[in-house]
């Protein structure tokens, strides 16, 4: 017989059962998610398409202005955004488990990652129109700032979506609703860092 963390959310039938909590093996989130997720990957997949026909089109142009794009503030962001995805790993295991401090704190880091990862991104733009690299330079800058724009848009979102995981993470126990929101909104922090490794394959590295 499974047990039940004490009920406080008001939805019949009380709080999601423990083994629920603890299965590993099933789809996480609700659909709705995954419908926006596929979606924004959907889109994304089309804007990388779009640079890789314009880079076919102009090689010589791309690469030399991916020579003026310092890999260092790329990388460090990659790293940024890699430590707060393995964050809300293990802050969706400690909501299962019920280690609400454990959660919390997990969260607490991946949004202090992801403030991190925006400060540096605003210092390598800063950077770039410093040196006279703008949006208006070429194709591949034009590129460069919309699909890093972008991208930092979707950080802004996931930080809100963070916060609202970290509360949720602090209560006593979760409504099925409430934990697959949790499950949701971890796997869309998961294609923010999966979208920035393909950003950073794709500006930075490729030659």
């Amino acid at each position: 017989m499974s047990t039940t963390v004490p009920p406080s959310s008001g939805v019949p039938g009380g709080s999601v059962p423990q083994d629920r909590l603890r299965r590993t093996r099933h789809v996480p989130g609700e659909v709705g998610a995954w419908v926006f997720i596929l979606g924004d990957l959907a889109a994304f997949a089309l804007l990388f398409g779009v640079w890789m026909y314009y880079r076919g089109m102009e090689p010589r142009l791309f690469a030399d202005s991916q020579a003026e794009v310092h890999r260092s503030f790329g990388a460090i962001n990659t790293l940024l955004l890699l430590t707060s995805s393995l964050c809300v790993v293990t802050a969706v295991r400690a909501v299962r488990a019920q280690m609400h401090r454990l959660a919390q704190a997990a969260i607490g880091l991946a949004l202090v990652c992801a403030v991190g990862f925006l400060l540096d991104k605003v210092l390598e733009w800063t950077d770039l129109v410093a040196n006279g690299h703008g949006p208006t330079t070429n194709n591949y800058f034009l590129y460069f700032f919309v699909l890093t724009g972008l991208h930092a848009f979707h950080v802004l979102i996931g930080m809100g979506i963070l916060i609202a995981l970290a509360r949720l993470s602090g209560k006593p126990s979760l409504s099925e609703g409430q934990f697959s929101f949790v499950e949701g909104g971890a796997c869309f922090w998961h294609m923010v860092d999966l979208i920035w490794v393909v950003l950073f394959a794709l500006l930075y590295l490729m030659h």
